[in-house]
């Protein structure tokens, strides 16, 4: 644990604002009223002026909490042994973290690529869909969010992040998430490599995407040769319930991608999970997609520990997304004049305020109050929630208390 004293937030922020950006600067001043992170443990982070705050965000990164027990005993042990690779000579723990992978998805699908960010396992998935049908076409949904290096920028949908840097791969077509025969339309103008979906849109304000729509667009995809790959980094690992929330449906996907809680919220690591048809370019050629960091012991070493861990929590997740459902439902039944809307599944929740300021206010309340949530950067009327799977129901009444405090207080001044 870090000592309070050591933490000078003055000169974090001016470090910050020097080396970074000024825009960042003022914004951690906001979320952390003047302190910065000193400290985490289970659900709760410690700041340097002392407050203790309740984490219901980090980006879905924390879902077994900060600095789980567990996970931080796999991570002594790796590193104890053999932290990163030589790259030349095989080491054990890529290898094991696969075989548990495929395992965790019952053996649907076999073969991995460890990254380090969730970008980087969009980037190997988009590549290895063009090599193995030679077509260059990609279509992504309306509202998408896959990461903001450039491949995957040309998946992300947000004219935000893509200003300034298009054109970006060409032939990329996003099509609308309530059109059942979009896909199909693509598909008889062009050849399709791959269709790339996140079963839950948790950037786009959390929006869940009807599972008839997107059968129908994976039997289209198919019929075609057409790839389908489901973008789970941020939904998938029992965050929103299913271990993957595309082949709980029974959709044919060729792959899942994972991420952010992957590494057991200590390391960072993510996978792309796919079939021999996709990884064929990798089997006949392991070079062609390769980084430096790709499957380091490290990483790769706390998956086994992440995944049974997350496992012996499912039933704590299923209380909790209940909890959530019925205190979120009676939010909107009394903040009806301020909020529009709340919709999420599992472990991750959207709130639909009526306009950005309400939001806003609704954020500034509770970097006040001391309960940490994630904004939706594309959805600036959203405000998410992201508890931890490990939240006692003490955690998820505070949470809820905090969060109807600040939205009265909101609506009160709007």
């Amino acid at each position: 644990m870090s000592d309070l004293g050591s933490v000078d937030a003055k000169e974090t922020f001016r470090r910050v604002k020097r080396h970074f950006s000024p825009a960042l600067s003022v914004a951690g001043k906001f979320s952390g009223q003047g302190a910065v992170e000193a400290s985490s443990d289970g659900c709760r982070v410690t700041l340097s002026d002392g407050r203790s705050v309740l984490d219901f965000g980090s980006y879905a990164v924390a879902l077994l909490g900060h600095r789980n027990p567990a996970v931080l005993d796999a991570v002594r042990a790796q590193l104890d042994v053999m932290p990163a690779s030589t790259r030349t000579v095989q080491s054990a723990a890529a290898p094991l973290a696969a075989e548990k992978l495929t395992e965790y998805f019952s053996g649907a699908l076999n073969r991995v690529y460890f990254g380090c960010g969730g970008a980087d396992a969009v980037e190997v998935a988009l590549k290895l869909a063009r090599m193995a049908t030679g077509r260059t076409t990609v279509v992504a949904v309306e509202g998408a969010f896959h990461g903001k290096t450039l491949g995957a920028l040309s998946l992300t949908h947000n004219e935000r992040f893509r200003a300034g840097l298009e054109p970006l791969l060409h032939s990329v077509v996003h099509i609308d998430p309530d059109d059942p025969r979009a896909m199909a339309r693509v598909i008889a103008e062009q050849d399709v490599s791959a269709l790339f979906f996140e079963p839950v849109q948790a950037e786009n304000g959390v929006r869940l995407l009807d599972e008839d729509v997107l059968a129908s667009w994976c039997r289209d995809a198919q019929e075609h040769g057409a790839f389908v790959i489901s973008d789970e980094i941020q939904v998938g690992l029992r965050r929103c319930g299913a271990k993957s929330v595309a082949l709980e449906a029974g959709l044919p996907v060729d792959a899942v991608l994972l991420g952010k809680p992957l590494g057991g919220g200590v390391v960072p690591v993510s996978a792309a999970v796919g079939n021999d048809r996709l990884f064929e370019p990798l089997l006949s050629d392991p070079m062609r997609h390769t980084a430096t960091f790709s499957g380091h012991p490290l990483g790769t070493g706390v998956i086994p520990t992440a995944l049974a861990t997350i496992e012996q929590h499912a039933a704590d997740g299923e209380r909790i997304a209940a909890a959530m459902a019925a205190g979120l439902a009676e939010i909107r039944e009394q903040q009806g004049d301020v909020v529009v809307e709340t919709r999420g599944r599992g472990l991750l929740w959207g709130i639909d305020f009526t306009t950005a300021e309400v939001s806003g206010n609704v954020l500034a309340g509770l970097a006040q109050s001391g309960l940490v949530v994630s904004p939706c950067i594309s959805r600036p009327t959203t405000v998410r929630l992201l508890p931890p799977i490990v939240a006692t129901d003490e955690d998820v009444k505070e949470a809820l208390s905090l969060l109807s405090g600040a939205i009265a207080q909101a609506a009160a001044s709007s």
